[in-house]
């Protein structure tokens, strides 16, 4: 019985195999990094509130660790879909072509639907919301923080290290914006 079960797979079989789990953690990643933007600005909405409320200036130090975590897992998610967009036109749509002598690409939605003109615009428009969700917005926090009568030189040096991480989350976000 074994060996029957072994003659229905083919290397065509695996790879469309391969491609369904792909797409489905693609879904599952965009559905997942969507999420992270709407939990961020809600996260975020309920610090500066706790912090007005309580008149508590250094909870806005809390706004950038929040916007670091939580921007860095949106920033990986992100990649990752692109990632699997990637290996399915590069490598695996043209092996299924070439095993099903298909004339043409297998798979044509992943490259039809970068070839949209108005793709540039829509990446640089979801870049800047990217870059003030998880970077302006917290700064902002940072240079609130540095304004107010809480300062103290701990929390100068704490807000100095989340602005140098906030630069280093934002130049990543802008590396993978030119994809």
């Amino acid at each position: 019985m074994a060996v029957a079960a072994t003659d229905d797979v083919t290397e065509s079989r695996l790879l469309l195999a391969e491609y369904d789990r792909l797409k489905e953690e693609q879904k599952t990643r965009i559905g997942f990094r969507d999420n992270l933007l709407y939990f961020t600005l809600a996260a975020v909405t309920g610090i500066l509130a706790i912090a007005v409320q309580s008149e508590q200036d250094q909870l806005l130090l809390a706004v950038p660790v929040v916007c670091l975590v939580l921007g860095w897992t949106y920033l990986v998610n992100d990649e990752k879909i692109s990632a699997v967009g990637c290996y399915v036109r590069d490598r695996l749509g043209p092996r299924l072509a070439e095993l099903s002598g298909a004339r043409g690409a297998v798979f044509g939605w992943e490259t039809y639907h970068r070839d949209d003109a108005r793709r540039p615009t829509r990446k640089r428009l979801q870049a800047a919301v990217d870059l003030f969700t998880y970077v302006a917005l917290p700064m902002i926090c940072v240079i609130a923080f540095w304004c107010s009568p809480a300062v103290q030189p701990l929390l100068v040096t704490v807000s100095l290290a989340q602005t140098l991480a906030l630069a280093v989350l934002g130049r990543q976000f802008l590396r993978y914006a030119e994809r």
